[in-house]
């Protein structure tokens, strides 16, 4: 049953970042412009971003079992709709389509590891669930060169997306036998309102965020973001007044004023601060290293290595640490990511730095995420009733989603703004180092606030049992 739900872990990070790789080849069969190509990437985020919490509640009134076969055949229509895309902007639908059923599909595992699970399995569990989310976010692009250059049955890129379809199919025949239904007490119908208001909301927020440094800042990115403010009001009101009249709001009010929820929430916003640090690194790695795209989806192998070993330390540690293990795992995402920019500041412009230490300072960055993640979901997730697994699901995730995309805004626009016009090594070079020491920077940030919180009384629901 636990392996059903892992799915909902691992595919969606996985197709978020195994396209990466195959831009090129996409580029040169349908020809798609570099416009086509970022919407290739930005359809996926942001409406999977936006969707969460909406997907995360809908499990909780219908059936969190129901909903998560429903996204998981809707996202294996649309990786069909991707692997056959005769046209750039057939495959953006489809990138859409899989963004959107993905958001459905996701937040089921991790509200159903919650409310299934009795007390002393969840830290096992919830280790676990960590560790196949992290691999698959950092196999991803591996697994897409190696893909693209089998070249299977002269598939080329669209191997990528089809091969979710077997996948799919082998969940569907073994998980809908086995897996046990949850969903919320006394469920009523889906607060249309609020999940119209809360997709504006989030969308107002990132995709000027996604789009708008590779579109110059336009005018509409700026009052899209300024609209936001509006936009989480009027949400908040509809909402405050649904719970009132006796309604069932998307994101119940109550809920939501849970004693150190909102401390662990921006714990969450700054723990994906290493976001864009795939992303700058592996230019780093091809454009001033000149190594391949599949090389340089290898060379993250060490941290793949580290975040599945550190989930499943997680439990081990908690006996000695308790709650600290999660300011202990971001602090050693800090220690890494110091060595690593002290590596390459020590290396030689355009060498690339001996391997060993590399890999043992992606390893430790790697280890210290996955061992800091799930004690930082069972920080959010622990502090409300299991009737509301669901919706802070995805607000868990949704906040994760956020956080991935200001990092790549804010700390890919300080790379970006440093390189300039400069495409060579010294300059990207520098640029990295730069960008690697904002992100432990944000980082210690959340090791301070994480530190002030495990102090506090555990959270209120964290024994409670799940409602079937």
């Amino acid at each position: 049953m636990f392996v059903i739900l892992l799915v909902g872990a691992f595919l969606p990070p996985l197709d978020f970042f195994i396209v990466n790789v195959a831009l090129p080849s996409i580029r040169g069969e349908l020809g798609a412009s570099s416009s086509a190509e970022q919407l290739v990437i930005a359809s996926y985020a942001a409406l999977y971003a936006v969707t969460l919490t909406t997907g995360g509640r809908l499990g909780d009134l219908f059936g969190r079992g129901r909903v998560f076969f429903l996204g998981l055949i809707g996202f294996a229509a649309a990786s069909t709709l991707c692997g056959f895309a005769w046209s750039p902007w057939v495959l953006v639908a489809g990138r859409a389509l899989q963004g959107v059923t993905a958001a459905v599909m996701a937040p089921q595992a991790l509200a159903s590891v919650q409310v299934i699970f009795p007390e002393r399995e969840k830290p096992l569990a919830l280790g676990i669930y960590g560790a196949v989310f992290g691999l698959a976010a950092v196999i991803g692009q591996a697994l897409g060169g190696l893909l693209i250059s089998l070249d299977l049955m002269g598939l080329g890129w669209r191997a990528i997306f089809l091969f979710n379809l077997p996948v799919a199919m082998l969940v569907l025949m073994f998980g809908i036998p086995l897996l046990k239904e949850t969903r919320a007490r006394d469920a009523r119908r889906l607060d249309l309102g609020g999940m119209a208001l809360s997709m504006l909301t989030l969308g107002a927020l990132l995709v000027p965020l996604i789009e708008g440094r590779e579109a110059g800042w336009p005018l509409w990115s700026w009052l899209s973001l300024v609209g936001v403010p509006l936009l989480a009001w009027l949400f908040w009101r509809h909402e405050s007044r649904l719970a009132q009249a006796g309604g069932t709001p998307l994101l119940d009010p109550g809920a939501l004023r849970a004693p150190g929820l909102g401390h662990a929430l921006l714990i969450a916003l700054l723990f994906y601060s290493i976001g864009s640090f795939f992303q700058l690194f592996s230019v780093y790695l091809q454009d001033a290293l000149h190594v391949t795209a599949l090389q340089a989806g290898l060379v993250f192998l060490p941290f793949g290595a580290g975040f599945l070993l550190g989930p499943l330390s997680t439990p081990f540690l908690r006996r000695f640490c308790g709650a600290f293990v999660n300011p202990i795992g971001m602090g050693l995402e800090v220690v890494g990511f110091l060595g690593l920019a002290g590596l390459i500041a020590a290396t030689l412009t355009g060498v690339h730095p001996a391997s060993m230490p590399l890999a043992a300072h992606l390893f430790v960055i790697g280890f210290g995420q996955g061992l800091a993640l799930p004690t930082l979901m069972r920080m959010v997730t622990g502090r409300v009733a299991p009737a509301f697994s669901g919706m802070i699901a995805g607000i868990a995730s949704s906040t994760l989603q956020v956080s991935t995309a200001l990092s790549v805004a804010v700390i890919g626009g300080i790379f970006y703004q440093m390189l300039g016009a400069r495409t060579d090594p010294a300059a990207i070079t520098q640029a990295l180092i730069v960008a690697i020491l904002c992100i432990a920077f944000c980082l210690t940030g959340g090791v301070a606030l994480s530190i002030t919180l495990v102090r506090r009384a555990p959270p209120p629901h964290d024994g409670a049992e799940g409602q079937v």
